[in-house]
């Protein structure tokens, strides 16, 4: 039976980092236990552009019965004073999908070492994932703006947390079985409450060490001691925070993929922006694309040996000095892509 994949190029540079994955994933097509379809759909600017919404209703209905859904960018500054901006899109496209766990992987490249703004002997051995809770707290609490006051309500409830959880110490099960929950709980109840449950939860998982970090002290550790983490699990919030701190250990947003999971079809996407700025000029960096579509076929089917073959060319690649202007290279985006195809 075919697989659907649908394919949400965006904006800015999307469209040019879409087909550089699905170049790749053409590539490994032979190696892969299924076979399947791409349906391409309007999102983000694109989207607003073509139906007048971020999210049509063609391309959510396709994103719902798809088995899982590529991003690549959304935004541009034309949209900054729309009266809905593409962002919004892509919260809503959550929701639907009930994607309530972001998943982000941050490894250090050897041959790109010399980019992250630690020492090498800080980054050494680092290899962890950041569980972001991703529908819930306060960026989806109440929100009232007055002249003289303002208010945001961050709300959790126990289903939202233990479900959050249990996806952090299953995916420390298959990996150095630690998990650090992260929170404030020394002043916020939603933290209390948070603390309390992930206790309950570790008491199912025997095998993983659960230790407590409150945030102030997790974004110190991540700076001063990065690979004593392995499995992170935190709130929306926190979690934005810490992802995006994390993300510069490796010295570039342009090799970092992440994986939205829920009840629905997962979404797999980099973490790095649309750069209108350099839309078109055909020097993007498509490595974050590509990561993203090897975890799609690790989590989404089952791919484990294809995903490591292409991670495996994306570290040779970089090992070759083919690499992108934003990593200090000269190649261009079709370059980038040859070679890694190349070393497949």
């Amino acid at each position: 039976m075919k697989k659907t994949i649908v394919a949400l190029a965006g904006d800015g540079i999307g469209p040019e980092i879409m087909q550089a994955g699905l170049q790749v994933l053409d590539a490994v097509k032979a190696h892969l236990s299924f076979d399947y379809d791409i349906i391409e759909k309007n999102f983000g600017g694109a989207g607003i552009d073509a139906e007048g919404h971020p999210l049509p209703s063609a391309t959510l209905e396709a994103c719902q019965k798809a088995d899982a859904v590529l991003l690549a960018a959304i935004g541009s500054p034309q949209y900054d004073q729309a009266p809905i901006r593409p962002e919004q899109g892509l919260l809503l496209l959550r929701k639907e999908l009930g994607l309530y766990a972001n998943i982000r992987p941050v490894t250090i490249w050897p041959a790109l070492k010399h980019l992250s703004p630690l020492k090498e002997e800080r980054i050494a051995d680092v290899d962890f994932v950041v569980v972001r809770e991703l529908t819930g707290g306060i960026y989806f609490g109440e929100h009232r703006l007055e002249e003289e006051m303002a208010r945001d309500v961050n709300e959790y409830h126990v289903v939202e947390i233990e479900r959050i959880m249990r996806q952090a110490f299953e995916l420390a099960q298959t990996r150095k079985k630690k998990v650090t929950s992260i929170d404030k709980q020394n002043v916020l109840a939603t933290s209390k409450l948070w603390r309390k449950i992930a206790d309950r939860v570790a008491k199912d998982y025997p095998e993983v060490i659960l230790e407590h970090q409150l945030v102030d002290s997790a974004a110190m550790l991540m700076i001063t001691n990065p690979a004593r983490f392995d499995v992170l699990v935190t709130e929306n919030l926190f979690g934005d925070i810490l992802s995006d701190e994390a993300s510069v250990l490796s010295g570039t947003l342009g090799v970092m993929p992440s994986a939205s999971h829920g009840t629905g079809a997962s979404l797999y996407e980099p973490i790095h922006g649309s750069a209108p700025d350099i839309a078109g000029m055909g020097i993007a960096n498509p490595v974050s694309m590509i990561l993203s579509v090897a975890m799609m076929l690790r989590e989404s089917f089952g791919e484990e040996l294809v995903a490591r073959k292409i991670e495996g060319a994306v570290g040779a690649s970089f090992a070759a000095g083919i690499v992108t202007k934003d990593l200090g290279g000269n190649a261009s985006t079709f370059e980038a892509v040859e070679a890694i195809i190349k070393h497949l």
